[in-house]
This record gives structure tokens, sequence and C-alpha cells, in this order.
């Protein structure tokens, strides 16, 4: 078996995770493997996991898949199968027992929240509160596997507030509502105090409810392997920040054309 790093630009994609309604990043990884002559069984390369499911507009720079392959398959010619917005950038052996879920040490996500206006100090406090072993059941629409040791921290990038979570996993929802909350403290919409309540045994609905923040910002940082080391293709690495370096040059001239049609905006 051999295990891919991936890195993706979600806003093309339904998510990560095949499903009935439109393309998502796995319709187009197992089109492509199928392309390569890998083999298949029950719908699925054979012996396939991937770290985690990412939700609709979710990004990706370490996203792991693994998989039974031939030996010449590398990430440079997965890479000739998949369209620009997928790229493979490292590769590794790994033994037949491997599972790209299972053996998941930890999972780092980070959302980049703007937030010019936000008190730090309040966002940091939300972090400490937020941060630790807990039942997240208000933070998740799953009723199974809420309770998680989480870690939730903070820096300042100009008006941005680049927000890093990290646990050995998530539920689902669970890091765009720990950034709802985070936001709403920095920003005086709700206490410090609340987070004790959104911690606790009772459930919140209705206007307590917290709604996730949007997907877009998020992204799938990392995802360790104790003792599992990924061999870069540095012709793959490069293809990945010509691609996505264009991409946020584009993006960059959208941002100035909108601020242009504002009044008193920049030209």
């Amino acid at each position: 078996m051999r295990a891919f790093r991936l890195a993706y630009d979600g806003s093309d994609y339904r998510g990560f995770q095949r499903q009935p309604h439109g393309e998502t990043v796995e319709d187009v990884l197992f089109g492509a493997l199928g392309a390569l002559g890998v083999g298949f069984e029950r719908g699925s390369p054979i012996g396939y996991a991937a770290a985690g499911r990412t939700d609709a507009g979710v990004s990706a720079r370490a996203q792991t898949v693994a998989f039974t392959v031939p030996e010449w398959l590398s990430p440079r010619a997965l890479n000739g199968e998949l369209p620009a917005s997928i790229r493979a950038w490292a590769a590794t052996d790994v033994g037949d027992g491997f599972h790209a879920t299972h053996d998941a040490g930890e999972r780092v996500y980070r959302y980049f929240l703007y937030a010019p206006t936000a008190d730090d100090e309040r966002g940091r406090e939300a972090c400490r509160r937020l941060s630790g072993e807990a039942d997240f059941h208000n933070f998740t629409p799953d009723d199974e596997g809420t309770e998680r040791t989480v870690s939730v921290s903070f820096r300042r990038e100009g008006p941005f507030l680049r927000i890093e979570c990290r646990a050995g996993g998530f539920a689902r929802q669970l890091v765009r509502r720990l950034v709802s909350v985070v936001e709403a403290v920095a920003n005086g919409v709700c206490e410090p105090s609340f987070i004790t309540r959104a911690l606790g045994a009772e459930a919140l609905s209705g206007p307590e409810g917290i709604a996730p923040a949007a997907p877009e910002p998020l992204v799938l940082f990392d995802v360790s392997y104790p003792g599992v080391g990924f061999d870069v293709d540095e012709e793959a690495l490069s293809s990945a920040r010509d691609v996505f370096g264009a991409r946020r040059r584009d993006r960059l001239a959208a941002a100035r054309v909108a601020g242009s049609l504002v009044p008193g905006g920049k030209p």
C-alpha cells in the first residue's frame, strides 16, 4: 500500500467524500485512479481509506489517502490524471494494515477569519476555555463521539485571525462551530461565560444554538501519523505551488475588482 498527500481547492467541490448530489474530490480521485489502472473492489480502490471528510467548500493542504497501488504510481503520475484543483505532492509506502483514518495521530485545521476589529484578548480567552477535554455535543449535529480533547489557538495576521484547531479527530462541523464561538466572543456578541454553558450537559437550541462558520476559509492543514514520514515529490510540489499560486493571484485580482465597485473603495 501507499499513502499520498493531497492538496485541493475545495471551492470547486461538494466536499471530499462521495455523495449522490454534486461532484466531490473523491469522485475525481477515483476517476483518475481508474484511468491509471488501479484495482478496485466494491467501488473503491483496494484497501482505500482517507484521513478525513471535509465539507463542501473546505480545502486541504495535507488530506491523506492510502490504498493498494502499482509500484510505479507516484504523485506526479497521479497528477497527470487529476485536474489542477487537486494536486498530489508527497507519498510513502505503508504496511497492508495501515488505515489513513484510524491511524492518524493528530489532525490540524486552520481557519482564516476576517476580523479586523475583534478584541484579541477576548478571543484568546475563548480559545483557552474551548481547549481541553470536553463533551462538544452542542458543537456538532452528531449524536455520538462528541467527547473530544481539543486545542484551539490563534495568531493575528493583519485583519485576519488564523485560528488553529488540533485534535485526534473532529466531529462533524466541530471546527466551524468552535470558530463561530471564538468570533462571537472576540466581537463582544457573547461573553466568555457562554462557553461554560455550551460545554455543559444542557442542549442549546433555537437562538442559543451555535451555527457553523462559513466553510470556505477552512483548511485541513496537516495530519500526522506516528512513525510515518512522507517523501516529497519535488516536481509534483512545484506543480502544486504553480497551480495554487495562480489561483491566489486570480482571487487577489477579483478582490480588487469587488473593492472598486464600492463607492469610495480602492480603484
